[in-house]
């Protein structure tokens, strides 16, 4: 049996679980600093996908477009470990012309926080490589995203 290592787990606020896998981890027992970068990264991607913005999903007005990450940061607060749950909320900061924040933060089951993050997409037309500005269809969900979280304040 296939067990699901990171799944969606709440949609409003979103929020994705995953369990730490022995392969991500040094031979003491610990995740590889590294791994956090793509714990940041594939609960971005997740998000993408959930507001229909995904993978091979991204048109607009029948036109292609991309988003790379433009700016990346993160800070450790404490370690995982083998077979330890997590959750990473994922929230929209800001919405701008071309770009767009989304602040993450990581907390195992009982509450305490693991990391916090940012990642700021920015918005190109994939074959020049040249930015462009956010499609009304994905300005639209973030702001419902950006506007959930400026309720619950």
């Amino acid at each position: 049996m296939k067990l699901c290592h990171e799944y969606i787990s709440s949609d409003m606020p979103f929020k994705v679980r995953r369990t730490v896998r022995w392969s991500e981890c040094d031979p003491a027992g610990v995740v590889y600093a590294g791994r956090f970068t793509d714990y940041l990264l594939d609960a971005c991607s997740l998000f993408f996908s959930h507001i229909r913005f995904g993978h091979g999903q991204r048109k607009a007005d029948g036109e292609a477009f991309g988003l790379p990450a433009k700016h990346m940061s993160l800070t450790f607060m404490a370690s995982l470990y083998p077979d330890e749950i997590f959750e990473t909320e994922i929230r929209v900061a800001e919405i701008r012309n071309r770009t767009f924040d989304l602040l993450a933060t990581a907390r195992n089951m009982d509450g305490r926080t693991i990391f916090e993050g940012q990642c700021s997409p920015i918005c190109i037309k994939p074959h020049v490589r040249e930015s462009m500005p956010l499609p009304n269809g994905l300005r639209d969900k973030l702001l419902q995203y950006l506007i959930a979280r400026e309720q619950t304040r």
